[in-house]
């Protein structure tokens, strides 16, 4: 099996036609490997953008690219997709996170009326696996590349990041040092389905209301701490930054603490983050608007 590593690189742009903005794809750059991780071709094509005229001070000051080497050396979208599918074959994709496979559904679609990427077979969000390897697999939490290299101590240079290629070639190596404490293979997937793009596109989102069905009321019950027991909550539940906080008694031993939880609406179900505040982090938060009481 061989894979292929793409990076992208866009330019936020408004499109009058479509009438919203559209993460414009200004470069690809990838690198193929073998079964043992070899590389064995590379790809590098910039894009000529259809929709911004010139790329943000922003993009510019990551990435270096200015709208002047676009319009000299860039080729249309569906050209370089095109030269990109070629070169791919039968690869499996892998990125670092999803970012850049919304970044190519938001091009077809604009491009084609059709948000299928089709040549887009297999998946491997490398974000993930590598998560999963180092044990830090967290929903709530995704891990940066560069923090990646650091954990697994790796050398780079932070003006190297932000270029397609480049960053490719450094999802590489952390492949290749995180490969053996995680299967591979089990982050795969099948990317010829409606389900893979109902996946891809489904908007995560936090549930602010606890009258919700989606909520299981049985996870705003809270034990204590110290001895373990079931608490009381003594006070109405709060909404603030999309967490609710509560004030809680332990009926066993006495313990006050103040409970936190969110639920967030992801594809698979919700997911909820609950844990005990500190009373140093409370009188923190106490320091800003209270939300909403519930």
């Amino acid at each position: 099996m061989s894979y292929v590593i793409l990076d992208l690189e866009w330019n936020g742009s408004f499109s009058r036609s479509a009438n919203r903005f559209v993460n414009e794809i200004i470069e690809f750059g990838a690198v193929k490997i073998d079964d043992e991780l070899n590389i064995t071709d590379e790809f590098s094509m910039l894009v000529k953008p259809r929709i911004g005229k010139r790329v943000s001070g922003k993009v510019r000051q990551l990435t270096k690219i200015t709208t002047r080497e676009l319009r000299e050396n860039g080729s249309d979208f569906l050209s370089v997709a095109a030269a990109f599918s070629k070169f791919l074959g039968d690869a499996t994709v892998m990125t670092w996170g999803t970012s850049d496979i919304h970044a190519l559904i938001d091009n077809y679609s604009f491009h084609t009326g059709d948000y299928h990427i089709p040549f887009l077979r297999s998946y491997c969000d490398l974000q993930e696996f590598c998560e999963r390897a180092l044990g830090r697999y967290d929903e709530g939490n995704q891990m940066g590349l560069g923090t990646c290299a650091e954990l697994i101590g790796m050398e780079y240079s932070e003006e190297d990041l932000h270029r397609a290629f480049a960053d490719a070639y450094l999802s590489l190596e952390c492949l290749k040092l995180l490969r053996d404490r995680y299967p591979l293979e089990a982050s795969v997937l099948n990317a010829e389905n409606e389900e893979f793009y109902s996946r891809m596109m489904f908007r995560i989102f936090f549930i602010t209301d606890l009258r919700s069905p989606q909520i299981d009321r049985s996870q705003l019950k809270f034990r204590c701490d110290v001895c373990g027991k079931p608490a009381k909550r003594v006070k109405k539940w709060k909404l603030h930054n999309k967490n609710f906080t509560a004030d809680f008694r332990c009926s066993s031993c006495g313990r006050e603490f103040t409970g936190r939880i969110s639920f967030k609406q992801k594809y698979d179900g919700v997911k909820v983050n609950k844990r005990i505040v500190e009373k140093a982090e409370k009188k923190q938060e106490e320091k800003t608007p209270e939300g909403e009481s519930l």
